[in-house]
């Protein structure tokens, strides 16, 4: 990847990691003012959702290997 590319791809990184900040901050507000329980459920599984996301955009990115050559063999 390049700089720029890098650069882009953090910022989709940091914008779902946010969105997922305020998924939990939201869940926790809204259960302590006594919400259905199954819209804090649903914003809770929105948290968890946006976490595998940005774990899955980042080892798709970052972590991955991208030429079949550069795989170690075993």
């Amino acid at each position: 990847m390049t700089e720029r590319q890098s650069s882009e791809v953090e910022k989709v990184l940091l914008y779902v990691e946010d969105a997922r900040a305020r998924a939990r901050r939201a869940a926790d507000i809204i259960e302590k003012d006594g919400a259905e329980a199954h819209v804090v459920s649903a914003l809770r599984t929105t948290e968890q959702e946006l976490a595998k996301l940005h774990t899955r955009l980042a080892q798709g990115t970052y972590y991955a290997v991208a030429d079949a050559t550069l795989k170690l063999a075993v």
